[in-house]
Protein backbone atom coordinates (compact mmCIF):
# COMPACT_ATOMS: atom_id res chain seq x y z
CA UNK A 1 0.00 0.00 0.00
CA UNK A 2 1.28 3.48 -0.87
CA UNK A 3 0.87 6.22 1.73
CA UNK A 4 0.37 9.83 0.71
CA UNK A 5 0.76 11.18 4.24
CA UNK A 6 2.99 10.56 7.22
CA UNK A 7 2.31 7.66 9.57
CA UNK A 8 1.52 8.36 13.21
CA UNK A 9 2.44 5.85 15.92
CA UNK A 10 1.66 6.06 19.65
CA UNK A 11 3.46 3.84 22.16
CA UNK A 12 2.13 3.46 25.70
CA UNK A 13 2.58 1.16 28.66
CA UNK A 14 -1.02 1.24 29.91
CA UNK A 15 -0.10 0.08 33.45
CA UNK A 16 -3.03 -2.30 33.14
CA UNK A 17 -5.40 0.66 33.40
CA UNK A 18 -4.45 1.33 37.02
CA UNK A 19 -4.57 5.11 36.52
CA UNK A 20 -8.25 4.83 35.64
CA UNK A 21 -10.16 3.15 32.84
CA UNK A 22 -12.17 6.22 31.86
CA UNK A 23 -9.09 8.37 31.39
CA UNK A 24 -7.29 5.70 29.39
CA UNK A 25 -10.23 5.07 27.07
CA UNK A 26 -10.72 8.80 26.63
CA UNK A 27 -7.09 9.07 25.54
CA UNK A 28 -7.63 6.45 22.83
CA UNK A 29 -10.85 8.13 21.75
CA UNK A 30 -9.03 11.46 21.41
CA UNK A 31 -6.23 10.01 19.26
CA UNK A 32 -7.95 7.27 17.25
CA UNK A 33 -8.88 9.36 14.21
CA UNK A 34 -5.37 10.58 13.39
CA UNK A 35 -3.28 7.63 14.65
CA UNK A 36 -2.29 4.77 12.37
CA UNK A 37 -0.69 2.34 14.84
CA UNK A 38 -0.94 1.96 18.62
CA UNK A 39 1.80 -0.07 20.35
CA UNK A 40 0.61 -0.96 23.84
CA UNK A 41 2.13 -2.83 26.77
CA UNK A 42 0.61 -4.34 29.95
CA UNK A 43 -2.65 -5.44 28.34
CA UNK A 44 -4.94 -8.03 29.94
CA UNK A 45 -7.57 -10.10 28.17
CA UNK A 46 -8.85 -12.04 31.22
CA UNK A 47 -8.20 -12.11 34.98
CA UNK A 48 -5.69 -14.44 36.58
CA UNK A 49 -7.75 -15.06 39.71
CA UNK A 50 -5.24 -17.61 41.02
CA UNK A 51 -2.65 -14.80 41.17
CA UNK A 52 -4.73 -12.36 43.21
CA UNK A 53 -2.44 -10.81 45.82
CA UNK A 54 0.76 -12.15 44.24
CA UNK A 55 3.59 -9.71 43.56
CA UNK A 56 3.98 -8.69 39.90
CA UNK A 57 6.67 -6.14 39.18
CA UNK A 58 6.89 -5.36 42.88
CA UNK A 59 3.17 -4.58 43.14
CA UNK A 60 0.47 -6.96 44.32
CA UNK A 61 -2.08 -8.02 41.71
CA UNK A 62 -5.46 -6.57 42.64
CA UNK A 63 -8.02 -7.25 39.92
CA UNK A 64 -10.25 -4.45 41.15
CA UNK A 65 -7.53 -1.96 40.15
CA UNK A 66 -6.78 -3.23 36.64
CA UNK A 67 -8.58 -3.55 33.32
CA UNK A 68 -8.56 -7.34 33.30
CA UNK A 69 -10.51 -7.27 30.00
CA UNK A 70 -8.53 -4.35 28.59
CA UNK A 71 -8.02 -6.08 25.25
CA UNK A 72 -11.76 -6.31 24.68
CA UNK A 73 -12.55 -2.81 25.95
CA UNK A 74 -9.83 -1.09 23.94
CA UNK A 75 -10.49 -2.99 20.71
CA UNK A 76 -14.22 -2.31 20.99
CA UNK A 77 -13.48 1.42 21.14
CA UNK A 78 -10.88 1.23 18.36
CA UNK A 79 -13.11 -0.62 15.91
CA UNK A 80 -11.34 0.93 12.88
CA UNK A 81 -8.16 -0.92 13.87
CA UNK A 82 -7.08 -4.54 13.51
CA UNK A 83 -5.81 -5.86 16.88
CA UNK A 84 -2.78 -8.13 17.21
CA UNK A 85 -2.39 -9.51 20.73
CA UNK A 86 0.80 -11.32 21.74
CA UNK A 87 0.81 -12.40 25.41
CA UNK A 88 4.05 -13.19 27.21
CA UNK A 89 2.67 -14.48 30.52
CA UNK A 90 0.09 -17.20 30.01
CA UNK A 91 -2.57 -16.46 27.42
CA UNK A 92 -4.04 -13.26 28.82
CA UNK A 93 -1.30 -10.70 29.51
CA UNK A 94 1.15 -9.03 27.17
CA UNK A 95 1.56 -6.85 24.09
CA UNK A 96 -1.09 -5.35 21.83
CA UNK A 97 -0.68 -3.62 18.49
CA UNK A 98 -3.63 -1.95 16.81
CA UNK A 99 -3.22 -1.14 13.13
CA UNK A 100 -5.62 1.04 11.11
CA UNK A 101 -7.65 -1.21 8.84
CA UNK A 102 -6.62 0.69 5.70
CA UNK A 103 -3.02 -0.46 6.26
CA UNK A 104 -2.12 -3.79 4.71
CA UNK A 105 -0.16 -5.93 7.16
CA UNK A 106 2.04 -8.28 5.16
CA UNK A 107 3.67 -10.08 8.10
CA UNK A 108 2.81 -10.25 11.82
CA UNK A 109 4.57 -12.22 14.50
CA UNK A 110 6.58 -12.46 17.68
CA UNK A 111 9.97 -13.63 18.90
CA UNK A 112 10.75 -14.45 22.52
CA UNK A 113 13.89 -12.67 23.68
CA UNK A 114 13.87 -13.75 27.35
CA UNK A 115 12.88 -17.27 28.41
CA UNK A 116 10.21 -18.93 26.26
CA UNK A 117 6.49 -18.92 25.56
CA UNK A 118 4.68 -20.61 28.43
CA UNK A 119 7.46 -19.98 30.95
CA UNK A 120 6.13 -19.66 34.52
CA UNK A 121 8.41 -17.60 36.77
CA UNK A 122 9.20 -18.45 40.36
CA UNK A 123 8.60 -15.76 42.97
CA UNK A 124 7.61 -12.36 41.57
CA UNK A 125 5.29 -12.81 38.57
CA UNK A 126 6.98 -9.78 36.97
CA UNK A 127 9.93 -12.02 36.10
CA UNK A 128 7.95 -13.55 33.25
CA UNK A 129 9.16 -14.25 29.73
CA UNK A 130 9.56 -11.36 27.28
CA UNK A 131 8.83 -11.16 23.56
CA UNK A 132 8.95 -8.63 20.77
CA UNK A 133 5.87 -8.23 18.62
CA UNK A 134 6.13 -6.96 15.05
CA UNK A 135 4.17 -6.13 11.93
CA UNK A 136 5.54 -5.44 8.47
CA UNK A 137 3.78 -3.24 5.96
CA UNK A 138 4.80 -1.08 3.00
CA UNK A 139 5.28 2.65 3.32
CA UNK A 140 6.14 4.86 0.32
CA UNK A 141 7.20 1.79 -1.69
CA UNK A 142 9.53 0.67 1.11
CA UNK A 143 9.09 -2.14 3.62
CA UNK A 144 8.41 -0.87 7.15
CA UNK A 145 8.56 -3.09 10.24
CA UNK A 146 7.15 -1.78 13.52
CA UNK A 147 8.30 -3.55 16.70
CA UNK A 148 6.49 -3.39 20.05
CA UNK A 149 8.46 -4.35 23.16
CA UNK A 150 8.17 -4.53 26.96
CA UNK A 151 11.60 -5.26 28.35
CA UNK A 152 12.65 -7.45 31.23
CA UNK A 153 11.89 -6.29 34.77
CA UNK A 154 14.24 -7.63 37.43
CA UNK A 155 13.39 -5.78 40.63
CA UNK A 156 16.96 -4.51 40.75
CA UNK A 157 16.73 -1.22 38.92
CA UNK A 158 17.13 -0.54 35.21
CA UNK A 159 20.83 -1.21 34.75
CA UNK A 160 22.58 -3.95 32.83
CA UNK A 161 22.36 -7.63 33.71
CA UNK A 162 23.29 -10.80 31.88
CA UNK A 163 19.64 -11.43 31.01
CA UNK A 164 19.16 -7.89 29.71
CA UNK A 165 22.30 -8.05 27.60
CA UNK A 166 21.13 -11.36 26.13
CA UNK A 167 17.71 -9.84 25.50
CA UNK A 168 19.22 -6.90 23.58
CA UNK A 169 21.48 -9.19 21.57
CA UNK A 170 18.49 -11.32 20.50
CA UNK A 171 16.60 -8.20 19.42
CA UNK A 172 19.65 -6.97 17.51
CA UNK A 173 19.92 -10.34 15.73
CA UNK A 174 16.28 -10.07 14.65
CA UNK A 175 16.60 -6.47 13.44
CA UNK A 176 19.61 -7.42 11.33
CA UNK A 177 17.43 -9.92 9.42
CA UNK A 178 14.93 -7.25 8.36
CA UNK A 179 14.72 -5.58 4.99
CA UNK A 180 13.64 -1.95 4.70
CA UNK A 181 12.96 0.46 7.53
CA UNK A 182 12.31 -0.19 11.22
CA UNK A 183 10.51 1.54 14.08
CA UNK A 184 10.97 -0.03 17.51
CA UNK A 185 9.11 1.30 20.53
CA UNK A 186 7.86 0.39 23.98
CA UNK A 187 8.83 0.17 27.63
CA UNK A 188 12.42 -1.11 27.65
CA UNK A 189 12.92 -0.93 31.46
CA UNK A 190 16.44 0.39 30.81
CA UNK A 191 18.48 3.49 31.59
CA UNK A 192 19.87 5.32 28.54
CA UNK A 193 23.56 4.85 29.39
CA UNK A 194 23.41 1.04 29.63
CA UNK A 195 25.25 -1.39 27.40
CA UNK A 196 21.87 -2.99 26.76
CA UNK A 197 20.73 0.22 25.04
CA UNK A 198 24.06 0.58 23.25
CA UNK A 199 23.60 -2.86 21.69
CA UNK A 200 20.31 -1.67 20.19
CA UNK A 201 21.94 1.53 18.95
CA UNK A 202 24.63 -0.63 17.32
CA UNK A 203 21.95 -1.81 14.87
CA UNK A 204 22.24 1.64 13.29
CA UNK A 205 18.85 2.79 14.54
CA UNK A 206 18.46 6.33 15.89
CA UNK A 207 17.57 6.56 19.58
CA UNK A 208 15.08 9.45 19.60
CA UNK A 209 15.02 9.70 23.40
CA UNK A 210 18.74 10.36 23.43
CA UNK A 211 18.71 12.57 20.33
CA UNK A 212 16.04 14.90 21.67
CA UNK A 213 17.35 15.11 25.23
CA UNK A 214 14.25 13.67 26.90
CA UNK A 215 14.79 13.50 30.68
CA UNK A 216 11.67 11.56 31.72
CA UNK A 217 9.11 9.23 30.19
CA UNK A 218 7.16 8.83 33.43
CA UNK A 219 4.14 10.63 34.87
CA UNK A 220 3.38 11.82 38.41
CA UNK A 221 2.07 8.34 39.24
CA UNK A 222 5.69 7.16 39.23
CA UNK A 223 7.59 8.42 42.27
CA UNK A 224 10.91 6.56 41.99
CA UNK A 225 13.97 8.57 40.91
CA UNK A 226 14.82 6.76 37.66
CA UNK A 227 12.51 8.41 35.13
CA UNK A 228 13.64 6.55 32.00
CA UNK A 229 11.86 3.47 30.69
CA UNK A 230 10.28 4.15 27.29
CA UNK A 231 12.08 4.55 23.96
CA UNK A 232 11.54 4.88 20.24
CA UNK A 233 14.23 3.83 17.77
CA UNK A 234 13.97 4.48 14.02
CA UNK A 235 15.98 3.71 10.89
CA UNK A 236 18.14 6.55 9.63
CA UNK A 237 16.29 6.53 6.30
CA UNK A 238 13.08 7.51 8.08
CA UNK A 239 12.26 11.21 8.21
CA UNK A 240 10.93 12.08 11.67
CA UNK A 241 8.24 14.73 11.25
CA UNK A 242 7.31 14.83 14.94
CA UNK A 243 8.43 13.11 18.12
CA UNK A 244 7.33 14.01 21.62
CA UNK A 245 6.46 12.76 25.07
CA UNK A 246 2.77 13.49 25.59
CA UNK A 247 1.63 15.09 28.86
CA UNK A 248 -1.40 12.82 29.36
CA UNK A 249 -1.55 11.25 32.85
CA UNK A 250 -3.27 8.00 31.87
CA UNK A 251 -0.61 5.63 33.26
CA UNK A 252 2.59 5.75 35.27
CA UNK A 253 4.24 5.90 31.82
CA UNK A 254 3.88 8.84 29.45
CA UNK A 255 2.67 8.12 25.91
CA UNK A 256 5.23 8.59 23.13
CA UNK A 257 4.08 10.04 19.79
CA UNK A 258 5.93 9.61 16.51
CA UNK A 259 5.08 10.89 13.01
CA UNK A 260 7.29 9.66 10.19
CA UNK A 261 7.92 9.78 6.48
CA UNK A 262 10.29 7.65 4.45
CA UNK A 263 12.89 9.35 2.29
CA UNK A 264 12.70 8.09 -1.28
CA UNK A 265 15.92 7.23 -3.08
Amino acid sequence: MRYNQSVKIISLNTWGGRAGKEGLLSFFKEHKNDTDIFCLQEIWSAPYNHLEGYKAGGKEINHSEIMDHGLQEITLLLSDFTPYFRPHHGDHYGLLMLVKKNIEVKVEGEIFVHKHKGYIPEGDVGNHARNIQFITTEFNDTSLTVINFHGLWSGGGKGDSEDRLNQSNKIKEFIETLQGNVVMCGDFNLLPNTQSIQILEDTGLRNLIKETGVTSTRTSYYTKPEKFADYIFVSREIEVKEFKVLPDEVSDHAPLLLKIETKKE
